[in-house]
């Protein structure tokens, strides 16, 4: 990698100090470490903490496990419902992660409660989320062992479960399952991102750690980094007023303000995902690994809102907050992957119901 700032004075170097070789060879290290689904422990969190507090299930975060379960026959396990509101209505094994629960064991204590199996998760498919006071963790999962709940074992947690081949008719507690019945169908056939399972490493709060990329038409690339105590990647804060993702563009805002609004900041997909959970208030909080990619907005207009002229400058825009660097990626293996992966965006996608 090779630094820049896009248009700083001086020769401040920008490449955390002294050890400024070995810095950037533990970033690349670290980039590749999360591209191949791996986690890297939060030391730090770079923007947002004072917007935020830490991530404590049952008082300010709610985290939702679903478990999208099929049969050889491509039928999917469903249970019906218990509650009173939606008595006797069919709905996915899904329930609320517990204090002290990793996502993994929530996911197999609501399908042994309400279905009667024993599972073992396969990947997350997909996770949603309202802020990070409520995210949902969808989970293809494949049965182990048990026996299917029947209406014998009814209880508070379930009436029974059954498999449901998707034609016959049943009456749904809410249609948002069929998007994941299909995600997870078509996952089957053809995974469309690698196995992506939670990595047990405790976090406090709920952070965005971002690969934020920049790349031309040339297909070089750029990742911005925070400059001190040494180099590394930046991590947001989620703030609960806004999308999860929204923790990218309070980076960007305040690297580079002037630009902020010519450029659209996308986060890709989620890389990986850390949580622990073992210690209430201390370990409730979750990482997510983004790839997030900063794209110039081609529709520039003046101050009378009119469309105006741009030219494109092949670089990425100036950093304008010294903290941040720009860092033209230079190993050849490394660039590809980040290539490839900002092409196909072939991750664990993350999406938000605001």
């Amino acid at each position: 990698m090779s630094s820049s700032t896009g248009g700083r004075h001086g020769g401040d170097g920008g490449e955390g100090g002294g050890g400024g070789g070995e810095d950037l060879r533990k970033v690349e290290q670290q980039v590749e470490q999360l591209l191949s689904g791996q986690g890297s422990e939060v030391s730090s969190c770079d923007v947002g903490l004072d917007q935020s507090k830490p991530a404590t299930l049952r008082k300010n975060v709610t985290f939702i496990v679903c478990a999208v379960v099929f049969n050889d026959e491509d039928q999917v396990l469903m249970v019906q419902e218990a509650k009173q509101d939606c008595y006797k209505l069919w709905y996915l094994p899904a329930g609320r992660v517990e204090v002290g629960e990793s996502l993994e064991e929530a996911l197999r204590r609501e399908v042994k409660e309400e279905a009667g199996f024993e599972c073992e998760p396969i990947t997350l498919l997909l996770i949603q989320e309202q802020g990070p006071q409520w995210i949902r963790f969808i989970f293809l999962a494949r049965v182990t062992g048990g026996t299917m709940k029947s209406l014998l074992a009814a209880d508070h947690e379930s009436l029974q479960a059954s498999w449901w081949d998707r034609r016959s008719v049943l009456p749904l507690r809410g249609r948002d399952i069929l998007r994941l019945i299909d995600c997870g169908l078509k996952y089957r056939q053809d995974p469309r991102h690698p196995v992506t399972l939670p990595v047990d490493l405790s976090c406090r709060h709920v952070l965005q750690r971002l690969v934020l990329v920049f790349t031309n038409a040339d297909d070089q690339i750029w990742i911005l980094l925070v400059k001190a105590p040494a180099l590394h990647l930046p991590t947001a804060a989620a703030v609960k007023t806004h999308a999860v993702t929204w923790a990218a563009n309070m980076v960007v805002q305040e690297a580079m303000p002037s630009a902020y609004y010519d450029h659209d900041v996308n986060t890709l997909g989620v890389l990986s995902l850390q949580h622990n959970g073992r210690q209430h208030g201390k370990t409730d909080g979750v990482c997510f690994n983004t790839l997030v990619a900063l794209a110039a907005d081609h529709v520039r207009r003046n101050e009378d809102g009119e469309k105006a002229e741009w030219m494109p400058t092949g670089r990425p825009p100036p950093v304008e907050n010294p903290r941040y660097v720009w860092v033209e990626v230079r190993k050849p293996t490394l660039r590809e992957k980040l290539l490839e992966k900002t092409k196909n965006t072939s991750m664990l996608p993350l999406h938000s119901l605001y």
